[in-house]
């Protein structure tokens, strides 16, 4: 009985010491060395002198390639190891090995009017794959021979078996009733950016039930936004599977990313490291070049770093980096503090302050809760939001990126009932009840049925639970408070994407006398959990005490 693992626990080794990232050999190695001879001789068209994948590639792409065909089980005919997800950072030769594996793929295929397919998610991806698939047969008389393209179609077929390559991009071509036995998924952090993209690519790769020897190809670089949708899923779930997390022996993950040591001291940004996510380094990629656009990167302002990092160092982005982002943007990764939800807040805090901003049909309905933790005078901060369904039809652009909040929890999608008022009230009774209710900040504008909704639980003006926090530039205390309390460590937070996405979202604008937080792009960019975060840290400036040992006076803030 074979038996293989396909977590590589030690590959921030491997990866530092130029090794292998597959932590096993070929599951069959005749079959590995049957593909690999073809694989090897198909001739790589935009190269000088048109030299074969045998002549120019290194060794992990044939590692790769190998470990593919590698796994299929030659007396059952079963694929062994069914998915496989390459990270890899751009112009390490990703669209041109997607068309040597896929080619060879339909040439060593045995099943008659099979379709094989690579799924772009735009034409000109698309073109990307084809356009070497179809030179390569042209390249070689013998390939030419024995295969037929049709541009038009962006269709290569086996003039024997009658199976044919196909290369859709999905956003023109159906994806609808395909029945392809082995599938290539190219760019994937772009269907990331697509709220249908899970069923699309669901419909796509329907056909794999049916065909035991198929396989599924993930190819992606990092995302030029933080990660979402089908892409973040896919990657998270190959990094849990790469680290022993997660077993699965049908997945295999080759992520070529730096350690997070790397990361944290910057070793990534200098030359010499730029080899560990381009492990084509010499050939298809340009030291030299990387250098020098590195230079030119590091002389401008933050504004599109990240990007760059992004696509040439496969680092993902976390926080928006413009020139005019909030400055506690820049803290705001380090002060998370897992396991921090409202229990936990509500346990070791002595008063609590609750922020509430937003509430439109088209924004998101955002609370923030923060804690003045009982040993530390600490600030905890925890964080909820909410929105109306319609959000996401009108936002398609961030309709993935909210169902990835509310699969994590931080999120509520409620529909035509507008639930949102009454969980909002029910979590500030919750504070309510703890005996630490400082005051509720709020943005007067445009909140009248929440106010009479806490009017019940009688948190109002008269009762001096109810503060109407005013907003623009009055806001600046609240900012200026909260991004010095994350540069010292004495504001924490749980750490949420949802928050993280809306932090990176503000824009700070300077006045003559002041500055004002606003969105970064009108419309997608929401930041309303974020203004009820400076909501609630603007009534905890106030030093408040808990409802059971004080009382309050009436005032705006």
């Amino acid at each position: 009985m074979l038996d293989w693992t396909t977590a590589c626990p030690d590959w921030e080794d491997r990866i530092v010491e130029r090794r292998g990232l597959i932590p096993f050999a070929p599951l069959f190695p005749e079959q590995a060395d049957d593909a690999l001879s073809v694989f090897k001789s198909l001739r790589v068209v935009d190269l000088p002198g048109q030299p074969t994948f045998g002549e120019v590639s290194e060794q992990w792409v044939l590692d790769f390639v190998a470990a593919i065909f590698g796994a299929n089980d030659p007396d059952t005919g079963n694929q062994l190891i069914s998915e496989f997800f390459l990270a890899i950072s751009k112009k390490n030769t990703k669209s041109t090995l997607a068309a040597g594996i896929m080619l060879t793929a339909l040439i060593v295929n045995w099943r008659h009017e099979e379709e094989l397919l690579i799924l772009a998610p735009t034409i000109e991806v698309a073109g990307n794959s084809f356009k070497p698939a179809a030179a390569m047969v042209r390249a070689d008389p013998e390939l030419d021979a024995l295969l037929h393209v049709q541009d038009h179609l962006r269709t290569i077929t086996h003039r024997t078996t009658k199976a044919a390559l196909k290369v859709v991009a999905a956003d023109t071509d159906t994806v609808s009733g395909k029945k392809s036995g082995r599938i290539l998924i190219d760019e994937l952090w772009v269907f990331g950016k697509r709220a249908n993209a899970d069923a699309m690519l669901r419909e796509a790769t329907g056909g794999l039930v049916s065909r035991p020897e198929g396989f599924i190809i993930y190819l992606t670089t990092q995302s030029d936004a933080p990660p979402a949708g089908v892409f973040r899923d896919k990657l998270d779930y190959a990094r849990g599977v790469r680290d022993g997390e997660i077993e699965d022996k049908q997945f295999l993950p080759v992520i070529y990313e730096f350690p997070k040591a790397m990361l944290d001291d910057d070793a990534f940004l200098r030359p010499e490291n730029f080899y560990v996510t381009n492990p084509n380094m010499g050939r298809s990629v340009s030291r030299d070049w990387l250098e020098r656009e590195m230079g030119k990167e590091l002389a401008k302002d933050a504004s599109t770093r990240a990007t760059f990092f992004a696509k040439h160092l496969n680092v993902e982005i976390g926080m928006n980096l413009r020139a005019n982002r909030w400055t506690g943007a820049d803290f705001w990764d380090a002060r998370k503090e897992p396991g921090l939800d409202l229990d936990e807040l509500l346990r070791r805090c002595e008063v609590a302050a609750v922020g509430i901003d937003g509430g439109g049909l088209d924004d998101l309905f955002g609370l923030s809760v923060i804690g003045r933790e009982v040993e530390t005078r600490n600030w905890l901060a925890w964080s909820h939001a909410w929105c109306h369904r319609g959000v996401l039809e009108r936002r398609k652009s961030i309709a993935s990126r909210l169902r990835d909040f509310e699969r994590e929890g931080s999120l509520t999608i409620v529909g035509d009932d507008l639930e949102d008022i009454s969980q909002i009230v029910d979590t500030i009774m919750r504070v309510k009840q703890a005996g630490i209710l400082g005051c509720v900040g709020v943005d007067p504008a445009g909140l009248g049925s929440l106010i009479e909704a806490m009017a019940e639980i009688e948190v109002t003006q008269e009762s001096g639970l109810l503060l109407g926090v005013s907003q623009g530039i009055w806001m600046m205390n609240a900012i200026k408070t909260a991004e010095r309390k994350l540069a010292n460590g004495t504001l924490r937070h749980d750490g949420s994407a949802l928050m993280s996405w809306c932090v990176g979202n503000i824009k700070i604008e300077p006045t003559a006398t002041a500055i004002r937080a606003t969105k970064a792009n009108a419309g997608d960019a929401k930041i309303d959990p974020a203004m009820a975060l400076f909501d609630a840290v603007q009534v905890m400036s106030k030093n408040p005490e808990p409802q059971r040992e004080a009382e309050y006076q009436v005032h705006f803030v």
